[in-house]
């Protein structure tokens, strides 16, 4: 099993930095941590304790400062209106800006989030209307911006010193959908990599996604101000979490990373981002594939197989549609799998090592999807790679749970800066040895001690979101929009058709084939012109529609029937 390869330098200060952070600590310790969640409609909380006296209890209706919170709703909003982000430029004047750069130089919206830059946020800056606002954000709660929802009711009068219903700050949180957090998720993910929690990934993995804040609450009436540190954000499966303690972020974070990331519930399992195409078997021809009832038709391949080798070899592998059977140009069968990034991770484990030794596999899963992300080809859309034993074997059945709990738990990550190998037994410079892994994680390392062994030049970083950018073409969307309640009497009776939660966003395509994002609801394309462009955008909608049923990997169903909704688009004409 030998592997490959990614950019930037590794940091042994962070390493040395988890070494170290019971003694930093210990200067500052906070009593108690406050921990929230909001989940299945109602508020969770918590409080991790560190001896002394018991801390006061709260629940939701605890008020709490906004802090540099007010600094994620900007960005929410920003990107999901279309509100030009302009980078801000640093003039040495203002002291917020040590958040942002040396004077002279710029900062972008993602790094102004991670690294908490205020002036870049400032609503006078990006001229925010209050009327859109309150409307944008009427319609993710459901109610006006009132009552408990004040806070949110103009842009101008969010501040840090404004006082939040706890419940509300997580409700908030909870509205925005899985697309319009993506973006903020994937800047936010560096707060436990090179942030205010910088080295805490080790206990985090990839499933924290949190803005930090650093500000002080009125602990009683007439009483000093103490400093109230932590973050808010979300879980990787989307869930509103918010953390509170005694002294700055980065304090929190160091005391309570191990304890706190214990503490916070199971993560769900989340729909997978991305999207990876592979070519199995490429050095190994198809003789033919078969299922209980004989010889597999060409088409998305539901149930059990046998796929015979003309080397005589068989192999046995089960699929609910995201294995396809395809013929070459001269007739020969082919296989062709579609995957999410962490089920083709997963399925990587299962393939090339185990998940039996967690740190082990925790190692070889960022290890795995960082080869990905470094010799992958983009197809419309997706990564596209081959199943062979010189790039990386991939198992054609469904990835096993435990497996797919550790490609989660590092979701997104990757080795950053160096070219990724890895292989079973063999050592070779900058190359993680699958069995040495294994004995050191037995011995106590840590999944990023084991990789900043095996890539000493690299550092632990983020792929960050999938997918390009979009541009919105809102004459799509609106046709979309129009078309829809026509097409309804003919979805609701296909199997498997489940509307999405949210209008999929429709993406100008600067090249290649259209496609659509599954895990992000987006369609790239380009402008209606023509009937075909119709028929294209009812066809990537249909993929959408049917994203968890097999049929929805069958494209001459999916043509079928796009054409027959577009032609119902002309009869109502």
């Amino acid at each position: 099993m030998r592997k490959a390869a990614l950019p930037r330098r590794w940091r042994p200060a962070s390493v040395l930095a988890m070494l170290v952070l019971p003694s930093l600590a210990a200067q500052s310790w906070a009593a108690s941590l406050d921990v929230a969640w909001w989940r299945d409609g109602r508020i969770e909380v918590q409080q991790l304790r560190q001896g002394g006296a018991a801390p006061k209890p709260f629940d939701g209706a605890r008020q709490v400062p906004l802090a540099s919170l007010w600094k994620l709703f900007v960005y929410i909003y920003a990107q999901d209106n279309k509100v030009p982000m302009p980078d801000y430029r640093c003039g040495g004047r203002d002291p917020e800006e040590v958040y942002c750069c040396e004077a002279g130089q710029s900062i972008g919206h993602d790094a102004a989030l991670a690294q908490s830059c205020g002036p870049f946020f400032s609503p006078t800056r990006l001229m925010l209307e209050t009327a859109s606002w309150r409307r944008y954000w009427a319609g993710r709660l459901g109610t006006p911006p009132v009552g408990d929802f004040a806070w949110l009711a103009d842009p101008a009068q969010l501040a840090p010193a404004r006082l939040v219903r706890l419940d509300s700050l997580l409700r908030a949180l909870g509205s925005i959908p899985a697309a319009s957090r993506s973006n903020a998720e994937a800047a936010l993910l560096r707060v436990v990599l090179d942030g205010r929690g910088a080295g805490t990934a080790r206990w985090f993995g990839g499933q924290l996604r949190v803005k930090t804040y650093s500000w002080h609450e009125q602990a009683q009436a007439g009483a000093a101000r103490e400093r109230l540190g932590g973050a808010a954000g979300w879980l990787a499966d989307g869930t509103p979490v918010w953390f509170g303690g005694a002294g700055g972020s980065s304090n929190v974070f160091q005391q309570w990373a191990p304890r706190l990331a214990a503490a916070l519930p199971p993560v769900r399992a989340a729909e997978d981002s991305g999207c990876v195409v592979v070519d199995y078997f490429k050095r190994y021809p198809v003789r033919g594939v078969r299922g209980a009832d004989g010889p597999a038709a060409p088409g998305p391949l539901n149930g059990r197989y046998h796929v015979q080798f003309e080397n005589g070899q068989n192999l046995a592998l089960r699929s609910a549609g995201e294995m396809t059977l395809l013929k070459d140009d001269a007739g020969r069968p082919q296989l062709r799998g579609r995957f999410g990034v962490n089920e083709y991770v997963a399925r990587v484990l299962d393939r090339e090592a185990s998940a039996d030794e967690p740190e082990a596999a925790k190692a070889l899963a960022i290890a795995a999807r960082s080869y990905l992300r470094q010799n992958a080809v983009t197809v419309a859309g997706c990564q596209q790679i081959a199943d062979s034993s010189a790039t990386q074997r991939v198992s054609p059945s469904p990835a096993t749970p435990a497996a797919l709990a550790i490609a989660r738990w590092t979701d997104q990550l990757i080795v950053d800066g160096v070219t990724v190998r890895y292989h079973r037994d063999r050592a070779s410079a900058g190359t993680l040895v699958w069995t040495e892994a294994v004995r050191q994680a037995r011995q106590g390392k840590h999944y990023d001690e084991l990789l900043a062994a095996a890539y000493p030049g690299g550092a632990l970083g983020t792929a960050g979101n999938s997918g390009a950018r979009c541009q919105r073409l809102t004459q799509n969307e609106a046709w979309l929009a129009r078309a829809l309640p026509r097409w309804q009497r003919v979805l609701l009776g296909e199997m498997g058709y489940e509307a999405p939660p949210q209008p999929p966003l429709v993406c100008a395509l600067g090249a290649g084939a259209p496609y659509s994002e599954q895990s992000r609801n987006r369609i790239f394309m380009r402008p209606l012109a023509t009937r075909e462009d119709r028929i294209t955008l009812a066809h990537e909608y249909l993929h959408l529609g049917l994203r968890g049923h097999p049929r929805g990997q069958d494209e001459e169903y999916v043509e079928r029937l796009a054409r027959r909704l577009v032609d119902l688009n002309l009869e109502a004409l």
